[in-house]
């Protein structure tokens, strides 16, 4: 990855060169460091936070002060990766007021390069007002966690004609309304496909199959650190969780048996003649 941190211009050149950009949510300083190094071109530090870090059963009891400090930590981690802040359910669907105040938050507490949040036709008056307040928008249509109890639950959406065709309404209206980049989630590749030809702004995906200009997972299902469920769409490039506990319980067990800590190899010792002393110190 280049030195100089991507803009929407630069995005939108990777687009044009049919170059897929490499997308990853992060909600700490040192796995943005790793992600910045691996090569990646942007990070969501995504309400997701509230499952993957806080143990919450989902996205909705996520605050915006919990997502300011946690984007805080990972723009100082990946000072070169396109940063986007979450707006998490509470944070926009009262008024466009509600939406641009919470995401100019972002934009001065979190230096965002772009905020994202979830919904089409039903949020377009949103991304109008906080794109005209100067703040880069993101969309997100499909599977929308936010609202996933009016979905039926987290399940994917668009897999019959009809709910396909609204799928589809939703992202031309995302686009309609200023939004610079569209993430879609949980469609079928058919209709993603539809979608990025007829769209101009970078389509991604998250479980939304290749026809796309870039892809998103979840870091802790990627690294197999989230334990709970792992979606049809997630690959493991590893188990970080298994070589966690491995090495805990490899602690635990030199921790039982003394053998942890060596006192030559892990122990700083009193300057050579100064225990005597010590020890005549103490005596007196």
């Amino acid at each position: 990855m280049s030195s100089k941190k991507p803009s929407i211009f630069d995005l939108y050149q990777m687009k044009v060169r049919g170059e897929k950009i490499a997308w990853l949510t992060s909600y700490d300083f040192p796995t943005a460091q790793f992600a910045q190094a691996a090569g990646m071109e942007m990070l969501l530090v995504g309400d997701s936070l509230g499952m993957c870090v806080y143990g919450y059963n989902g996205t909705v009891p996520v605050t915006m002060d919990q997502c300011i400090v946690h984007t805080e930590a990972v723009r100082r981690g990946a000072p070169n990766c396109f940063v986007v802040g979450d707006m998490p359910l509470g944070s926009y669907q009262v008024s466009d007021e509600d939406a641009v105040f919470n995401a100019i938050r972002f934009l001065k507490e979190a230096d965002v390069d772009a905020i994202k949040l979830e919904g089409g036709v039903r949020i377009a008056s949103r991304i109008r007002a906080i794109t005209d307040a100067g703040v880069s928008v993101i969309g997100h249509i499909g599977l929308t966690p936010q609202s996933s109890g009016q979905l039926g639950g987290h399940k994917a959406q668009g897999r019959t004609a009809e709910t396909a065709k609204m799928v589809v309404e939703d992202a031309i209206a995302v686009q309609e309304a200023g939004a610079k980049m569209i993430l879609v989630e949980a469609v079928p590749p058919e209709v993603t496909k539809y979608i990025w030809e007829t769209l101009e702004i970078p389509v991604l995906s998250i479980g939304a199959g290749p026809h796309c200009d870039g892809q998103l997972l979840i870091v802790s299902d990627l690294i197999g650190q989230f334990q709970a469920f792992t979606p049809k769409f997630v690959k493991k490039y590893c188990n970080v969780a298994q070589l966690i506990t491995d090495a805990m319980t490899a602690y635990v067990k030199e921790v039982k048996e003394v053998s942890f800590p060596d006192e030559d190899k892990y122990c700083y010792h009193m300057v050579e003649g100064e225990e005597t002393k010590f020890l005549e110190l103490m005596n007196k």
